[in-house]
């Protein structure tokens, strides 16, 4: 593991995932999408600061404020440590830590015949952004508006996958080839059809797919912790290569402060 191994990871993932908006702020890219998830809704650093990092800092907390979220910043391990500690006195507290794995897939060799019948396809649908909601208990009618619209800005050629069973998909998964890396994302099966194999014959059919389209790497990102992911994936070929986590901040709105204050009653 080495910082340019690292950042081409992080690369990778930017790609594969957009935010809903995103502001470029002296080398930082400024994420936003509501709180779907902790990746697009965060700061992320992909080159050195002109800008003082307080001044960024606080430039950073207005803007979240302004949406009203909470101000989030990711770490990685190329992100310094004095970064990191300057969060922590700030009264960041640490957040969804992720180990990310990878593979070569150069030996790669697909898992034994489950008999598990996978469906694939190169295009993200509606119908499929729908039944991956149902998946993963979407309700959010602000998630639900904005991020099929996010899914369809990936970049990248995709592999979309699923189970279906009984009319209505019980496990999903979606694939991002991008250059000769293979990013496996979207691994969700319904509460009752767990222990069924459909996960792994999920992972299995995207890895395999995406070695016939060119792909010579593979990487995963799964939150710590989370060891049934963790054992499917070794079991298939994964090591552990990197954790990355999030530094976020609940910030109160200095409109808010002054209503509960008085608002602009002068004496």
């Amino acid at each position: 593991m080495n910082d340019k191994h690292i950042r081409k990871i992080e690369e990778l993932s930017m790609n594969a995932w957009p935010s809903y908006k995103i502001e470029l702020y002296d080398k930082w890219l400024i994420r936003f999408s509501h709180q779907y998830t902790y990746r697009t809704n965060c700061v992320e650093q992909i080159g050195p600061s002109e800008i003082p990092i307080p001044e960024k800092i606080s430039y950073c907390e207005q803007i979240y404020s302004d949406y009203g979220t909470p101000c989030s910043f990711k770490i990685s391990p190329v992100i310094p440590q004095s970064f990191d500690d300057m969060l922590k006195e700030k009264g960041y507290e640490k957040k969804h830590v992720t180990n990310v794995m990878t593979m070569s897939l150069n030996n790669y060799r697909p898992s034994c015949d489950t008999g598990v019948q996978v469906t694939v396809n190169d295009k993200i649908t509606d119908k499929w952004i729908m039944q991956l909601f149902n998946l993963n208990g979407t309700t959010n009618p602000t998630h639900l508006s904005i991020v099929p619209s996010m899914f369809k800005a990936i970049p990248k050629k995709t592999i979309v996958a699923g189970v279906v069973k009984d009319g209505r998909m019980a496990a999903s998964g979606l694939g991002i080839l991008d250059r000769d890396d293979l990013g496996v994302y979207a691994i969700y099966t319904d509460a009752g059809e767990r222990r069924s194999g459909y996960a792994r014959a999920i992972c299995d059919t995207i890895i395999n797919t995406g070695i016939r389209m060119g792909a010579r790497y593979s990487y995963l990102q799964v939150v710590y912790g989370n060891e049934p992911a963790i054992n499917l994936y070794e079991s298939l070929g994964y090591k552990y290569d990197y954790t990355y986590w999030f530094r976020s901040k609940n910030i109160v709105r200095q409109s808010a402060r002054l209503s509960k204050d008085g608002g602009n009653d002068c004496r």
